[in-house]
């Protein structure tokens, strides 16, 4: 068995934002076609494409209105069997996002459940109660949305009534199914099959944590502590129930867990050898640049993960989060977090981006699999400034305008020339990019960068060229000076970064295979990292 998830690089496609291939300023399946080649000569293994599916793209199409289909802007499925049919021939392995614990509140099983009235069996795959108070205004508990306000939406009932309140702890148009009801169980397996069907490699399984909830519904008292919505013993037996469907295909197909739980051990009893295969490692995401910080979650996770023999995974972005080169290129906290995104505070650029390319190379670096986020190997930062009238995702309307959401990482890469829509839709294009992109990235458009000796696009393709043949062992720390990172895997490779604001000196080599900026002689500038050849 090949076990190819245990070690593979995998490039994530945001696919609104990929290629637009029909001109309509949105990405699309034939987009994604035509850049097959480009993923090819990058190196990496596997593409992991967020939801393709018929969707309002209320919440960029995590808003589901039919697991077995094809958003028309996108393609059809005939085409994403074609695409699925075309990675294969380059050797990379497709994975598809499935969003298990919500749908869209057009699917037909929520029409049918808004229609169908109290206590229906339609509103029984669903999470449907009556509300608090002496008339029923007050919602049935005090669960807030992960997108901002409260997590229950009043129905009008099919005779004009108030009626009963649904939940949702994401948008209002994204209700939550009721995973106790077996017809919402038997209808995701029988998706999986469908997909797995198609040649499917993997599936990404969207909020992992969230399926399951408390059937009491009880009130949050403590926000830090255990949520009644989260890391429920229940999922353990839904995903117990998906390996067994995984494992029955051929190829060695995947289930990759998307848990932000705060403790590396709860996430890891999800990846027995019956369960899902891996999980993203947000613990690695968040982190700060920092260097006890980095090697106190590269410990955890390695030990956590070996513990019930999974692959670790490491991952510094995705279309969720603020991108590196922002992030390290702040003064004081470089890490992540979904309560304070730091919008609008100074950034260094060419600090992010020094930090980013290092970063980068520790990542791939590490044993296990890592994922990278599109334009992340073109060093793209993120777009602060897009005009609030342009602004999609619903957590900026959601908070009042106090997050400024996820658009920024989301805005359609550049591939060539000197001007917008820079080769992201075609020259006969008829409308523009669905976000505007900075003219400054002009000097980081794919063309660019394959014609710059030492960009960013070039140490990707290195790095993940090296990457496939690195050995297998487990990283063995080396003595450095504080501030530095340095392990090796045996035989005859080691990392070093320098997080410290010194140069300092290198562990023993015999050359250097690939450094992430110029080295000063034989000693690690700092914000610099290097791969050694050791003998």
């Amino acid at each position: 068995m090949s076990e190819w998830w245990r070690t593979a690089s995998i490039y994530q496609i945001y696919i609104r934002s990929f290629q637009d291939g029909d001109g309509d300023g949105i990405g699309d399946l034939t987009g994604a076609r035509s850049r097959l080649s480009y993923l090819e000569q990058l190196g990496v293994e596997a593409v992991w494409f967020t939801p393709w599916y018929p969707s309002p793209m209320d919440d960029g199409g995590y808003d589901v209105a039919d697991f077995r289909d094809i958003e028309p802007t996108f393609g059809t499925l005939a085409e994403a069997e074609a695409l699925i049919s075309e990675a294969h021939a380059r050797g990379i392995r497709v994975i598809i996002d499935i969003v298990p614990n919500h749908c869209s509140d057009v699917h037909r099983w929520f029409l049918a459940a808004r229609d169908a009235g109290p206590g229906s069996p339609e509103r029984s795959r669903f999470w449907f109660r009556p509300g608090r108070g002496p008339d029923g205004s007050e919602p049935p508990n005090n669960w807030q949305s992960r997108f901002g306000g409260p997590a229950w939406t009043r129905v009008t009932e099919p005779d004009g009534t108030p009626g009963e309140w649904y939940l949702h702890l994401y948008s209002p148009r994204q209700p939550d199914l009721n995973w106790d009801n077996e017809e919402v169980r038997a209808e995701f397996a029988d998706i999986l099959r469908f997909w797995f069907d198609r040649g499917v490699d993997g599936l990404r399984i969207d909020v992992a944590d969230g399926l399951v909830k408390d059937p009491a519904l009880p009130d949050v008292t403590d926000p830090d502590g255990p949520l009644p919505y989260s890391d429920q013993e229940g999922l353990h037996e839904i995903y117990r129930e998906w390996r067994r469907i995984a494992d029955g295909y051929p190829g060695e197909r995947a289930l990759v867990g998307e848990m932000w739980l705060g403790d590396l051990g709860r996430t890891v009893r999800y990846l027995r050898p019956d369960e899902l295969h891996s999980a993203f490692n947000f613990d690695y995401l968040v982190c700060p640049w920092d260097a006890d910080r980095f090697r106190r979650v590269i410990d955890d996770t390695i030990a956590s993960h070996g513990s019930v023999g999974a692959p670790p995974t490491w991952v510094l972005s995705n279309h969720d989060v603020t991108r590196p080169v922002t992030r390290y290129g702040r003064a004081g906290d470089t890490g992540f977090d979904f309560a304070d995104r730091l919008h609008g505070t100074p950034v260094d650029l060419r600090l992010g981006t020094r930090r980013a390319r290092a970063a980068a190379l520790l990542t791939m670096a590490l044993p296990g699999a890592m994922y990278l986020y599109q334009g992340e190997e073109l060093g793209l930062w993120e777009v602060e400034d897009i005009p609030d009238q342009l602004r999609q995702d619903p957590v900026f309307e959601r908070t009042g305008h106090a997050d400024p959401g996820r658009d920024g990482c989301r805005v359609p890469l550049p591939w060539a020339g000197t001007a917008a829509p820079f080769g992201f839709s075609p020259e006969t294009a008829h409308k523009e990019p669905w976000l505007p992109q900075p003219l400054v990235w002009a000097a980081h458009t794919v063309e660019a960068q394959l014609a710059e000796p030492g960009s960013t696009l070039e140490l990707y393709r290195r790095a993940l060229r090296i990457r496939a043949g690195l050995p297998g062992g487990t990283p063995r720390w080396l003595d450095t000076p504080t501030g530095v990172l340095a392990f090796a895997r045996d035989p005859g490779f080691a990392c070093v970064v320098n997080l410290s604001g010194a140069a300092a000196p290198m562990p023993p080599h015999e050359s250097v295979s690939l450094s992430s900026a110029p080295l000063d002689g034989d000693r690690l500038p700092p914000d610099t990292a290097a791969w050694l050849r050791t003998h």
